[in-house]
């Protein structure tokens, strides 16, 4: 069976595993990026050296939300266009996608560089943690062309029918980041930059395998010169459904910057630190729901322009109970061995006590986070730029930091904690119902649909 043709006839459950599982296997461990660098720079650095990481943080989550502003928004709009047969016009998106990829990561690149320390004094660095965050981010900028780019162009294995090859992608760069971090770290004795010179060299090698899939002729979209001149109704549609997936990860950059600002001011480098490892843990959970997400848009975008609304309503369905075991699982660690989990980061008593009691309260809803995450992605996959926006903005920029500026100052540090899981309550609650509203919509079509059938037949009779 053609590998995109499978979206509309293959079984649904089947699907959902052939696209998601590769997708949550390879985001676990393209995680370890920022997992593994934590872990070494905690143990070989030190407090100062998770905080600078902490610090540094927001910048590689924006290099990540420029990689998704296109090349999500733009494999959405290609898989519609698979769906409806149109493969000229969805190569025409992934070109332009291409282009818009590499102006951007040359833009970012240059003023990061520019103006990096006031930078990270805005994201929370002082004195004591600016000298290991600008050692880092310098190579990590470096190296920004080939994140953007290649973690951009990705996406397009999985619309493309090669959700394993795309898993593969992040196996290889993480694997190799394991690898090396260690010995840059340890072996070297390079201390931050050989953490981040770990991770340029594995986003590098990550780059080559991607590109390289487009280019020896295995794919079904191919990349050509023609289709690399930006056209303004592309652009603007990329943009569009892509805007969502960017909000979410710039409004996690904007909240680990007030994060870091409010946890300097009630608890300095130390919170800094231990909520670093907090940060770290949710990562890791978030990223494989992100996987399944991202896994099902292709599927969902493919049926949504076969017009197969049924499939599209088993396939959201099946992810929303995927995502929600998952996160229910991953719960377990948290709230049974905290400070078992903290103490991999840092062996610091203080750390470790602070580390636990914050994970515990601010991650006490974390079996709910897959309902706003996958929600915000179905809406994405059908094109609804404006509902997949608001409810990427719900979480973080509606209510968490709104909440992380205001209860602290009546409850110190503690307020801190609580923000959390009042975010992720409110912010399930209403994804739920804005799917709600969009699968009764969907049923009307159905209805609609099937009305006109239903009475030639009576007629007939």
């Amino acid at each position: 069976m053609d590998k995109t043709k499978a979206m509309l006839e293959e079984n649904t459950v089947k699907l959902l595993f052939t696209y998601s599982l590769p997708v949550i296997i390879g985001l676990f461990v393209g995680a370890s990026y920022n997992i593994v660098d934590r872990i070494f720079i905690g143990n070989g650095v030190g407090d100062i050296g998770m905080a600078g990481i902490a610090v540094a943080f927001p910048v590689m989550m924006t290099i990540m939300a420029f990689s998704n502003l296109i090349g999500t928004g733009a494999t959405a709009l290609t898989s519609i266009r698979l769906g409806e047969e149109n493969n000229e016009e969805a190569e025409r998106v992934m070109g332009n996608a291409l282009t818009l990829l590499i102006s951007v990561s040359v833009v970012f690149t240059v003023l990061c560089w520019i103006f990096l320390e006031p930078v990270l004094t805005a994201f929370g660095a002082n004195e004591e943690i600016l000298t290991p965050a600008a050692d880092y981010t310098r190579i990590i900028l470096i190296a920004s062309i080939f994140m953007i780019v290649g973690s951009g162009m990705n996406n397009f294995l999985r619309a493309d029918g090669n959700p394993k090859k795309s898993m593969l992608t992040l196996l290889i760069g993480s694997i190799l980041n394991v690898i090396l971090a260690p010995i840059f770290i340890f072996g070297f004795d390079w201390g931050m930059e050989g953490a981040a010179l770990a991770t340029a060299i594995s986003q590098l090698i990550s780059f080559i395998w991607v590109m390289s899939h487009f280019f020896t002729g295995k794919s079904v979209l191919k990349i050509r010169v023609k289709n690399l001149r930006l056209s303004g109704t592309l652009v603007g549609r990329i943009f569009a459904l892509g805007v969502g997936s960017f909000i979410t990860q710039m409004a996690t950059s904007v909240q680990m910057i007030v994060l870091n600002n409010v946890l300097l001011k009630y608890g300095g480098s130390t919170a800094i630190a231990g909520m670093n490892v907090v940060n770290a843990v949710q990562t890791f959970i978030m990223l494989p729901i992100w996987g399944i997400s991202m896994g099902i848009q292709p599927i969902i975008g493919y049926n949504f322009g076969a017009k197969n609304y049924k499939r599209v309503k088993s396939m959201l369905v099946s992810a929303f109970a995927l995502s929600t075991v998952f996160a229910v699982f991953a719960s377990l660690f948290i709230y049974f061995m905290p400070e078992s989990l903290v103490s991999i980061f840092n062996q610091n008593e203080e750390l470790v006590e602070f580390g636990g009691r914050a994970m515990v309260i601010f991650l006490l809803f974390t079996p709910l986070i897959g309902l706003q995450i996958i929600g915000a992605g179905y809406f994405q996959a059908l094109g609804k730029a404006k509902q997949s926006i608001f409810l990427s903005l719900v979480r973080q920029v509606v209510i968490l930091i709104p909440a992380l500026l205001i209860l602290p100052q009546f409850l110190g540090i503690q307020g801190v904690f609580i923000s959390g899981p009042i975010s992720d309550f409110c912010s399930a609650v209403v994804s739920v119902a804005f799917v709600a509203f969009s699968l009764k919509r969907l049923q009307n079509e159905m209805d609609q649909e099937l009305s006109p059938s239903q009475t030639s037949t009576s007629h007939s009779q």
